[in-house]
């Protein structure tokens, strides 16, 4: 401890040990003393010192600080002393931060290389760059050291984790590539990075912020795995909690970090509006009315929101990409809130132009936004559109040149595939649209196409060409545009006085912004080229100004004026006699040449400028000066430069071939374009059949899913009919019992009813005979009555008389017993009347065979009876009827009833069910209890306990039972 005394401690007397010798001994005590104590004490001393020892620490002490961040994890404080040693000589920054007052360490004496160390200059900058990358590489060599240190980031101390975050953004800004390969083979490396975000304290969170800054710096593979660990909504998150744009330095930081996951990263991109992230951007850009205090912070946090829409809406972006985020941002409402900053007032200058940036590539391509931005109108009095407030921003000088570069980006982009954009503006050129009384697009833009302004020139002119490309409608309807230069004089066409300026020998960028234009109004379009030479003035313009031997600042005027000729020469339909392709080309041949004017125009490609303006559709620019190149003007001069070097090297045999070639290929296009229409129409017809296929095959198993349901439920109302039938057949067979004696009542059969009239005629001829027979013993008796009269008068024979009486009582009773048998003859010969229900038409004949007339009463008689008789045989049917009917009700309501028993016998069956589940159960538990009692019982038999078992106390009570017989039988 004398040691660190003398060194922390006053001077000793004596010579002062020098810089490397301290850190020497320093180094000794930490890899040799055996006490936490005296380490941590070198190590703390070694901290204070790497600062300005920064190369003799490093050389000497790093392989020492490693060791203990290995061996000594359990206690933090050496830990962090350690990582902030590593940190300091590794660190390249110029600040450096004030140590605590119990790590303060009196400064050793200064070398001689050190004496005079004032602020570095480039090369003391350059020389510690140097030895951060040479630290940097040392650390890393093993891989282990990075994996050991996004170990330490998992503790939770401050004293651990905010040192060893500081470190590792130090090693990315010196080896960025070489660590981020180590940290995505490491496992969960990233995520350890990740965590530091949910971190409650700032200091640890905002570093943690500026660490996966420096790690997300292009590598795609981690920029994905950041943004999947759920980066978005956390950083969002913080944004909003440090209140958006008005927010500090930390919302600026999470910009950064959106930005690196964002940029040129598609994958990314499409999670990012998947996620629906693209809505809570909206809240960023809500500017309140009062806009007099933008803080320097908050411009620069706007600035980069604005920059971070535009990514996501990037002209480099996959076109489909681009397009779905373009439809976001509009339902959404971001671009209205956009558009509200863009006509806002009191906005800086800086935050305008990026927002007119960010409106142009979020309207680019996109025809719903484009309506939308057209309608949008600029706050004054009267309304005016926005288009006409910016148009009229782009063509004063006296505005900012980024600004008016901004303002022609957002009028190419509302132009950009827009034809409905691009009819509207050429509409307020022509004559029947123009209003006097407000100020339009088209008259801005001719404005500032005649201005004096060379600038205003070049803008208004590429802006004109941008509502002419890629339509040929609009470059018809602009020839008809008609100027009035002066009084007096008749007015000319727009086109005419386009080169009329050019042959005034302009400024060299008001040249080339009009030279732009034309070629872009004559493309593609013969009618425009025909106009073009119907000037007799044009043509030797252009020859003299090609042919001629000018300056290097004219040799762009000199291409484009090739180029401009050859159009003429490429889209002429010969309708000019003096200005045929054929005389065009010898024209050429003849004042400049063939090879001249190839060389003059490849003069375009080959400008420095070309190139640049041929990367993006942004015009971008270091000064107007150098502000000469479109980008849509260079995909055309890539087109038509090649085909207008053939054209003019082609002589007129080698053009009728290509001209018959080509009505023959358009001859073939026009029968496959026929074949490929009906093979469309077959198409769709084949879709329609296979859609009525599909829809029919769907009915069709509908269908046959309701048959089978259908047969299914009159099989079931089958087997219910059939058990009804029987049912009804049992009590109609009981029913019919108790009807035997009625049914013999009312009717006999045929044969039964032929025996009864044979019995009846018989008896009829029984009753016949005895009647007679009763008529003969009448009169006998009346004679003997008269004689035993006589011999009463006469007393004679009396005893003959008295034989006479006896016989005559004998025949009296005989004759009485026959009237009885009479009587009960017919009495039978009734019953069988009222037994015949349905006797035919009998006739009874008398003996003699002749009809009486009593008889044929009786008889008509009879079959009066038996007519009533059939009319209530009637009546009793008709009841027999209602009967049925009530039989049938009964048969309705005896199903009805049956169902209702069928459903209490599932209820019961049910509940019986439940019954044999819950006796189950007892039995069960009965069964379980009876276990239980035997286990008991065992265990008493066991400790020696006396225990009698069911079958014991039966045999007990059988030979108490034997016992007692025995004594009874003995008493007997």
């Amino acid at each position: 401890m004398n040691f660190f005394r003398g060194v922390i401690g006053g001077q000793a007397a004596g010579p002062q040990p020098s810089g490397a010798e301290t850190i020497q001994k320093l180094c000794d005590r930490v890899a040799s003393s055996t006490l936490l104590e005296d380490r941590r004490d070198a190590v703390r001393a070694l901290k204070s010192l790497s600062k300005k020892y920064r190369m003799e620490v490093g050389t000497q002490a790093m392989d020492h600080l490693i060791n203990i961040l290995q061996t000594d994890r359990s206690d933090s404080e050496i830990l962090g002393y350690a990582l902030d040693t590593l940190y300091n000589i590794i660190c390249n920054d110029e600040e450096e931060e004030q140590d605590e007052s119990e790590d303060a360490v009196t400064p050793l004496p200064v070398s001689g290389k050190h004496k005079n160390v004032s602020v570095p200059d480039e090369n003391a900058q350059k020389q510690a760059d140097d030895l951060g990358a040479l630290f940097t590489d040392k650390f890393i060599q093993d891989p282990e050291h990075v994996t050991l240190l996004l170990t330490l980031l998992e503790e939770f101390d401050f004293h651990v984790r905010w040192p060893g975050v500081k470190l590792l953004t130090a090693l990315l800004k010196n080896q960025g590539v070489q660590l981020q390969g180590v940290i995505l083979v490491s496992p969960m490396g990233v995520s350890r990075l990740m965590d530091l975000l949910a971190d409650s304290r700032e200091v640890i969170r905002n570093d943690g912020l500026l660490l996966l800054q420096q790690l997300t710096k292009g590598n795609a593979a981690i920029q994905k795995i950041v943004a999947f660990e759920n980066a978005f909504e956390r950083l969002l998150d913080i944004i909003t909690e440090e209140g958006s744009s008005d927010g500090g330095i930390v919302v600026e930081d999470c910009l950064l970090l959106l930005l690196n996951l964002l940029k040129n990263n598609s994958s990314n991109q499409n999670f990012f509006k998947e996620g629906s992230y693209i809505q809570r951007m909206k809240p960023w850009f809500e500017v309140g009315d009062d806009n007099s205090g933008w803080s320097a912070q908050k411009v620069t946090n706007l600035h980069l929101m604005l920059q971070l829409v535009r990514v996501m809406v990037s002209p480099v972006n996959s076109p489909g990409a681009t397009s779905s985020c373009q439809k976001s941002m509009y339902q959404c409402g971001l671009l209205q809130q956009l558009c509200t900053i863009l006509m806002a007032t009191g906005v800086p200058a800086d935050i305008l132009t990026e927002t007119i940036n960010t409106v142009s590539e979020v309207i680019r391509g996109s025809q719903v936004n484009q309506d939308y931005f057209a309608s949008v109108n600029a706050p004054s009095n009267p309304p005016r559109p926005a288009i006409v407030v910016l148009l009229m921003s782009m063509v004063n000088e006296r505005q900012p040149f980024v600004l008016r570069c901004a303002v022609l980006y957002c009028f190419q982009c509302f132009l950009y595939k827009n034809q409905k954009g691009q009819g509207e503006i050429v509409a307020t050129l022509l004559p029947s649209t123009i209003d006097a009384n407000s100020i339009s697009a088209g008259q801005l833009l001719c404005g500032g196409l005649f201005s004096a302004d060379s600038l205003s020139n070049w803008c208004a002119a590429v802006a004109l060409a941008h509502a002419l490309q890629d339509n040929l409608t609009q470059k018809e309807q602009l020839l008809r545009v008609q100027l009035a230069t002066s009084l007096g004089k008749p007015p000319v066409s727009l086109l005419q006085q386009c080169t009329n300026i050019l042959s005034q020998g302009s400024k060299v960028q008001t040249r080339v912004g009009l030279l732009m234009l034309l070629c872009t109004w004559i493309s593609n379009c013969p009618i425009a080229v025909t106009h073009f030479l119907h000037n007799q003035e044009n043509v030797p313009f252009l020859t003299a100004q090609i042919s001629e031997n000018l300056g290097e600042d004219e040799r762009l005027v000199q291409g484009l004026c090739a180029l401009l000729l050859g159009i003429c020469i490429y889209y002429n339909d010969n309708s000019l006699e003096n200005y045929t392709k054929e005389k065009l080309k010898q024209l050429i041949e003849k004042r400049i040449g063939k090879e001249n004017f190839v060389e003059k125009l490849g003069f375009i490609t080959k400008h420095e400028l070309y190139s640049r303006a041929a990367q993006k559709p942004q015009p971008v620019f270091p000064s107007p000066e150098q502000m000469l190149f479109d980008h849509e003007f260079t995909k055309l001069v890539k087109e038509l430069e090649g085909v207008i070097t053939k054209a003019v090297h082609k002589s007129s045999e080698e053009e009728k071939k290509e001209e018959e070639v080509k009505k023959t290929l358009e001859q073939h296009d026009n029968i496959v374009t026929q074949y490929k229409e009906l093979i469309r129409e077959q198409d769709s017809q084949i879709q329609e059949l296979k859609e009525q296929v599909a829809s029919m095959t769907s009915q069709n198993e509908q269908k046959q899913a309701t048959i089978t349901q259908q047969l299914s439920q009159i099989q079931q109302h089958k087997d219910q009919y059939n058990i009804l039938k029987l049912k009804l057949g049992k009590e109609n067979q009981s029913q019919s019992n108790s009807q035997g004696d009625v049914s013999q009542v009312n009717g006999l059969q045929t044969e039964e009813l032929i025996q009864l009239k044979e019995e009846v005629e018989e008896l009829r001829k029984q009753h016949t005979l005895l009647q007679t027979q009763l008529d003969d013993k009448d009169a006998l008796i009346n004679t003997l009555r008269s004689e035993a009269a006589q011999t009463a008068e006469g007393s004679a024979g009396g005893s003959e008389n008295t034989e006479l009486l006896k016989e005559l009582e004998t025949l009296r009773s005989q004759v009485q017993s026959q009237s009885t048998e009479i009587n009960q003859l017919q009495t039978e010969r009734e019953e069988l009347l009222r037994r015949a229900e349905a006797g035919s038409s009998d006739v009874v004949h008398s003996s003699d065979g002749s009809l009486d007339s009593a008889k044929m009463a009786e008889l008509e008689s009879r079959l009066a009876a038996q007519m009533t008789e059939t009319e209530r045989l009637k009546e009793e049917t008709k009841s027999l009827s209602g009967s049925r009917a009530d039989l049938e009700q009964q048969l309705a309501s005896a199903t009805s009833t049956v169902a209702i028993l069928q459903t209490e016998k599932a209820k019961l069956q049910t509940e019986v069910q439940e019954s044999k589940k819950e006796q189950d159960d007892l039995l069960m538990l009965l069964a379980d209890q009876d276990q239980k009692i035997h286990s008991l019982k065992q265990k008493l038999k066991d400790l020696g306990e006396t225990v009698e078992d069911e079958d014991d106390l039966d045999a007990r009570e059988q030979t108490d039972d034997d016992e007692e017989e025995e004594e009874e039988e003995d008493e007997d």
